[in-house]
């Protein structure tokens, strides 16, 4: 059985594990929940590891810092970059 993989936004993963805490407190196994989820138990474990107790907004707010996080790691490896080709040219190893 193949199925297409698919993403799901942090909102959509944060009302799944919602769900999955409702199916829990009735009882149900991990391996139950994670079908019940369309998902598998890896994943499951690492939604809950990533996203476990936060609302919705949290985890919109840490998609948006995540983005923020990367821009200004790109920024600063040009600015290096630059910053070491301006060392050489001054220094006329070129």
């Amino acid at each position: 059985m193949t199925s297409k993989r698919r993403r799901h936004s942090a909102e959509q993963i944060i009302r799944k594990l919602q769900d999955a805490e409702k199916l829990q407190a009735q009882g149900q196994d991990v391996a139950a929940i994670a079908r019940e989820l369309g998902v598998t138990e890896a994943t499951y474990y690492r939604w809950k590891n990533q996203y476990g107790g936060l609302k919705a907004e949290d985890a919109k707010r840490l998609k948006e810092l995540e983005k923020q996080n990367d821009r200004l790691k790109k920024l600063l490896a040009e600015a290096e970059l630059e910053k070491a080709a301006l060392k050489e040219l001054a220094q006329g190893n070129f």
